[in-house]
């Protein structure tokens, strides 16, 4: 159990870097997992700083995308409506409005760089990219890997379509529009009021501290909690993810290189089995937590679904053998670097205990002790 006291804490975290990747080889019958890229300091940028307004910027993976952009040297706006976190950064200038149409604090400004954090509709990128078009140089949008139309392909890469309306089969004017649909249309109108001066990244699960949806918070909170755990599928199957650190750091990193295009976010670059993920993130605490890996199609019959009852986990079943397989030799070539599991596990964990009583009694994600407790007892009485 993880006790309060930063000794304790030290404790554990350099027992998750140096003892935890040991423990991942270990696991019977896996191979050895691949090197993940390490994380290093990446140098300042040499030369004046940009001026980068965020859209957004005080939730999730706008706090540690601030505060590394004011490490480098930038100097940031925020716009938003002083509704989250509005305690954050005094030292920074904000400014007050609304995406859904009151822009007005943002005219007659300008910046080097806009990231739009925040949007999830097209309605409010044309607003915004339209209010931007002669104020910005670069127009950044943080999209989404459920753009994507399919994911039969092996491997993923950047180039592949994303939804149009008759592949997501909706029609126009159609009222609650798919998530991964959203997302395409918001890219498309970034790339049309800003063709040739656009970044746009699609992350897959972003997760670490910070993070109030326990989509990936549920297995370190459930891992802590000992006993037997549920493990979904087979033990290779695979995932990739990516630490809203890692991915606020990187975009800041690509503005101040002036990247344009389009690229993905997640990793590691050798997509992480289900077994590594979750023996990775045992290592990091002192719980006696033993694994039932119970298979895909009984998860189903029993509906138990994937990426919400069972977070982080897709099988790699019929037309989506690609969804945890993308090829991000191009992404690392341009930088994207991630922290080890452990600190990510750990940094989570350390979030959610620290967060008031009434937020930990029940995750937003994942299956309940009770759920779990009855999929297992089936599990087990099927005789598999």
């Amino acid at each position: 159990m993880i006790r309060s006291g930063t000794s304790r804490r030290e404790f554990l975290r350099v027992s998750a870097l140096a003892g935890g990747a040991l423990s991942l080889g270990a696991i019977p019958g896996e191979p050895a997992p691949a090197e993940t890229p390490r994380h290093l300091p990446h140098p300042r940028p040499s030369g004046s700083g940009l001026r980068i307004l965020i859209l957004g910027g005080t939730g999730f993976i706008g706090p540690p995308q601030v505060r590394y952009a004011l490490d480098r040297g930038h100097e940031v706006t925020l716009f938003n409506r002083g509704r989250t976190n509005p305690h954050l950064f005094p030292q920074v200038e904000q400014l007050r409005g609304d995406r859904n149409g009151d822009l007005e604090s943002l005219r007659g400004r300008s910046w080097d760089v806009c990231i739009d954090n925040s949007a999830s509709t097209p309605e409010w990128v044309t607003l915004s990219a339209e209010a931007l078009r002669d104020a910005v140089d670069l127009y950044v949008y943080v999209s989404s890997r459920s753009a994507y139309a399919s994911f039969a392909k092996v491997p993923m890469t950047a180039a592949e379509p994303t939804y149009t309306w008759e592949t997501a089969g909706v029609e126009p004017g159609t009222p609650n529009l798919p998530f991964g649909l959203r997302k395409a249309l918001c890219e498309r109108e970034v790339q049309r009021v800003f063709p040739r001066s656009h970044l746009i990244f699609r992350p897959a699960l972003i997760v670490g501290p910070g993070d109030l949806t326990d989509r990936f918070t549920y297995w370190p909170v459930r891992i802590h909690g000992g006993g037997e755990v549920l493990a979904p599928g087979d033990p290779s199957d695979p995932c990739q993810i990516i630490d809203a650190r890692d991915l606020s750091e990187w975009m800041i990193r690509m503005c101040e290189d002036r990247g344009t295009g389009v690229y993905n976010a997640l990793g590691p670059a050798t997509p992480r089995p289900m077994a590594e993920l979750l023996y990775g993130i045992r290592a990091v605490t002192t719980a006696e937590a033993v694994f039932t890996w119970v298979a895909a199609d009984f998860l189903s019959a029993h509906n138990v679904r994937p990426y919400s009852d069972m977070p982080v986990w897709q099988s790699p079943g019929p037309g989506r053998e690609g969804f945890a397989r993308f090829d991000i030799t191009s992404e690392v070539q341009r930088g994207l670097t991630f922290r080890p599991l452990a600190v990510t596990a750990l940094d989570t964990l350390e979030y959610y205990l620290s967060r008031p009583q009434g937020e930990q009694e029940s995750l937003r994600a994942g299956l309940s002790p009770e759920r779990e407790a009855e999929v297992l007892a089936a599990w087990h009485s099927a005789g598999t």
